[in-house]
């Protein structure tokens, strides 16, 4: 990914802490050199020294059958992005667009089946413990989990590089900066709004 270095995020636990609040991503392989995509939620954790992403898809999918020909597979992570109007800025310009974006590389390989059902019960604890009515794995049946696990099939990408790029409008002056906040939050758009929370956090 092209990152100027107004805008190059290196700090370990901001791109850990903004890939776990923007865990549904799109993963990337290729097959006879032809791009493949899929979107999917992804789990971010640490095993020793070393980073893991895991997830999985449908087992009708044929997306998984290219990760043991696949030397890198790339998974890309967003966040909010909006449109910033140069007529913002006090001086002549032209457009752009604020966005937050990571990319991180690394080599996929398949779960067992014992490693997929820990990773689908803590999925379900993530998003379902806080809830009136939680789903979790200990609380379906047996049927329904057995065709479930059926279904999918679940991986693991050991992290080797990561790239992050923060375009938040860091190469303007202070004036413009904080005046492109208060345009952005008169927006009609939720995303132009969260995009100036995350530039207000970074005064």
């Amino acid at each position: 990914m092209y990152i100027p270095k107004y805008f190059k995020v290196t700090d370990v636990n901001e791109v850990r802490e903004f890939i776990q609040q923007n865990s549904f991503g799109t993963i990337v392989t290729t097959k006879k050199g032809r791009p493949i995509a899929s979107h999917l939620p992804f789990g971010f954790s640490k095993v020793g020294d070393d980073y893991y992403i895991k997830g999985h898809m449908a087992y009708g999918n044929p997306q998984w059958k290219t990760f043991e020909t696949n030397e890198e597979v790339l998974i890309m992570y967003q966040g909010p992005h909006a449109y910033i109007s140069s007529s913002w800025y006090a001086h002549e310009n032209v457009p752009t667009w604020n966005y937050q974006a990571v990319h991180v590389y690394g080599t996929a390989s398949i779960l067992s089946e014992e490693e997929l059902k820990e990773d689908l019960t803590q999925m379900l604890e993530k998003y379902e413990k806080h809830r009136e009515n939680p789903v979790l794995w200990d609380t379906l049946s047996p049927d329904v989990l057995e065709k479930e696990l059926k279904g999918v099939v679940g991986f693991k990408i050991k992290v080797k590089e990561v790239q992050a790029a923060y375009k938040l409008s860091q190469n303007r002056n202070e004036e413009d900066y904080r005046h492109i906040i208060e345009k952005l939050y008169e927006e009609e758009d939720q995303n132009a709004h969260e995009v100036a929370n995350v530039m207000k956090k970074r005064l």
